[in-house]
């Protein structure tokens, strides 16, 4: 059997040959070139000179290769009890008419299109569509507010959005509907046509002349058939949270992310076609992208389409009801899923009602696995369970354990190493390689393999700056760590102002910028703290302007209500405190860095720039008030 080390060595020492390899797995309509183009780095270009088609490779070549009545979809959905099984044949329909209908609407090659939609197939059929005429589609997460929504219309300019009439939210249905019209207003650029799918549990009013139904639209299409696009054209963009202000479109390529992920479903997950794979996350998050519907449609496995909870969808036996149902192999999820299951079922009773003797290996990702849940996970479960590291940037993972090429000892708190075609460092500010064993910043040497990020949506300034400008020569992660004597990478958490709310990345900035428009605020800090369920949430401590003496809990419950407005519940600000003041630096820096660590009961030096070292026992007192600091 081939060794890890071996292929690892191999993808860094010669990476051309080592990728060249893996493209003969991806259908081409026309060879590319070369292997990679390095020639205006840091933008660099996999496979250029191919031409071939995401969409094609996901779908007809199987049903042309002999997978037309296996299922490619399993659509389980205990919020609106449906269970539907779409084959590969039925899928190509679906989306090759719905390929039609946008092309009917003007819809083209290089055309944006912003698609907002629950866990339904659909979602994934209108991704597949997009892809299929070599339309660029950014998948906005449902769960968005007005306000998000708009920023993301201005800044990917679509031609079309496409949506659903509503979503099941734990025991409430959203109506999408609103949120839509309320964004298309707030936003300046001029959206004109809306397709909307019908759903029964809530009726979407169509405004005439721009509202469109999904259904009606469908019976009157023909299906189209794939457009040649080159490999480093792009497929999608991903708004990922900046640190502060307009959040970052990450753009994936066509031929690059195909090869990568293709690659990645037998090597890193261990999953051949025709099987079934899981991954609990959402369409609009990069997981759902890459591993509900990307990746395994690629490869010519099933993905199951879960909409609905770990928990209370009915009960904290639903994991292992979908694993036992659809003879589920491997499940990928947050950490933050199992910390609930365990929290509802500590002794792991509903695991013993369902046959899950089908079920390999469980890959957590999103956020850090704390030890508890991860021996919880093992001891109840009996399989592998698999850590590993990623972003949204990366779109697959930097640091994982390869099962498919050989599995290796998991050590706790640790995602493995780093994965074959990542040449993973932790440098110190200064750019030098720090030894083994010390923390510093985690940064991947350049160039970064396929499939990763290539730029910016209309940005390569920014991308520039971002990424690539801090380490030169390096691609900068924002998160800090270290790498052990044996290799392993330890990620300690991010560098910036970026969050991790149940494997949701979130701007504590972007909080702060809608908390500083309050009327009565003068100036507020938001930052992260521990949390058993969710990883972290955010916490706010805001000063009010001179001559304002309302009630601090009145305000704080408007600030929780603007916060809730404008980024949408996920964002999960709930707690926040009137303080006299915030801790800062001689030349007014706030330090956020300080005052995470008091409410993470971490021990801390006190910075020798602050202004006033008084100030952090009133800062320490306001905390232990809110049940962060321990006395």
């Amino acid at each position: 059997m081939t060794s890890y080390d071996a292929v690892f060595q191999h993808s860094i020492k010669n990476p051309e040959e080592f990728w060249a390899e893996a493209a003969k797995s991806i259908t081409w309509y026309k060879p590319y070139d070369k292997v990679l183009d390095s020639s205006n780095a840091p933008f660099y270009k996999w496979f250029p000179g191919g031409k071939m088609n995401t969409c094609y490779n996901a779908i007809d070549r199987h049903v042309e290769g002999g997978r037309a009545d296996q299922v490619a979809i399993i659509y389980d959905s205990p919020v609106t009890n449906t269970l539907k099984k779409i084959t590969y044949r039925e899928l190509l329909e679906k989306v090759s008419t719905f390929a039609g209908v946008l092309a009917d609407q003007g819809i083209g090659k290089g055309d944006t299109v912003i698609i907002y939609m629950p866990m339904i197939p659909e979602a994934a059929v209108a991704m597949l569509a997009c892809a299929r005429l070599g339309a660029i589609h950014s998948v906005v997460f449902g769960g968005f507010a007005a306000h998000e929504l708009a920023i993301r219309i201005d800044h990917a300019q679509p031609k079309l959005l496409i949506t659903a009439s509503g979503a099941v939210e734990g025991k409430k249905v959203l109506a999408y509907k609103p949120l839509v019209d309320s964004a298309i207003e707030q936003s300046t650029h001029e959206l004109k046509k809306v397709i909307v799918y019908q759903r029964d549990l809530v009726k979407a009013d169509m405004i005439a002349g721009r509202d469109m139904d999904w259904m009606e639209l469908v019976g009157k299409s023909k299906p189209v058939g794939c457009t040649a696009v080159d490999a480093t054209d792009p497929l999608y963009i991903l708004y990922t949270s900046g640190t502060t202000g307009m959040p970052k479109g990450v753009i994936r390529d066509n031929g690059g992310h195909a090869v990568a992920l293709y690659w990645t479903m037998k090597n890193l997950y261990n999953i051949n076609p025709g099987e079934v794979w899981w991954s609990a996350s959402d369409v609009g998050w990069v997981v759902g992208h890459s591993y509900i519907v990307y990746a395994p449609l690629l490869q010519g496995s099933t993905s199951v389409f879960y909409e609905g909870k770990p928990v209370g969808t009915p009960d904290a036996g639903a994991f292992w009801r979908v694993i036992s149902q659809h003879k589920v192999k491997s499940l990928f999820t947050a950490p933050t899923a199992f910390r609930a299951i365990k929290k509802e079922d500590p002794k792991g009773e509903f695991i013993k009602k369902y046959d899950i003797s089908s079920f390999e290996c469980l890959y957590l990702a999103g956020e850090r696995t704390d030890p508890d849940t991860l021996h919880w996970a093992e001891d109840m479960i009996g399989v592998p369970v698999i850590d590993h590291w990623w972003q949204t940037e990366t779109g697959w993972a930097i640091v994982g354990n390869c099962r498919g090429i050989e599995l290796l000892p998991v050590k706790e708190g640790s995602p493995t190493k780093a994965m074959p075609g990542y040449d993973v460092r932790v440098v110190n500010d200064d750019n030098e390689v720090v030894p083994k064993g010390t923390e510093g910043n985690i940064v991947v040497k350049l160039p970064l393999p396929p499939g990763t990020l290539t730029t910016l949506w209309r940005n390569d300034e920014r991308f520039i700056k971002s990424y690539m400008t801090k380490f030169p020569g390096y691609y900068e992660t924002s998160d800090g760590g270290y790498i052990d004597e044996d290799g392993y990478v330890y990620v300690m958490g991010r560098m910036d102002d970026v969050i991790n709310i149940a494997g949701h990345r979130l701007s504590t900035g972007a909080m702060e910028e809608i908390i500083s428009n309050h009327p009565d605020v003068a100036e507020c800090a938001v930052f992260g703290a521990d949390d058993q369920m969710k990883g972290q949430l955010p916490v706010g401590l805001f000063v009010v302007k001179a001559g304002v003496t309302r009630d601090g809990e009145e305000i704080k419950k408007e600030l929780v209500k603007m916060v809730r407005d404008s980024i949408g519940p996920i964002a999960c600000f709930k707690d926040a405190s009137q303080v006299v003041r915030l801790p800062k630096t001689r030349s007014g820096k706030i330090l956020r860095g300080t005052m995470r660590s008091i409410a993470n009961n971490k021990e801390y030096r006190m910075p020798s720039t602050i202004d006033d070292p008084a100030i952090l026992t009133e800062i320490t007192e306001a905390l232990a008030k809110m049940g962060y600091v321990k006395k």
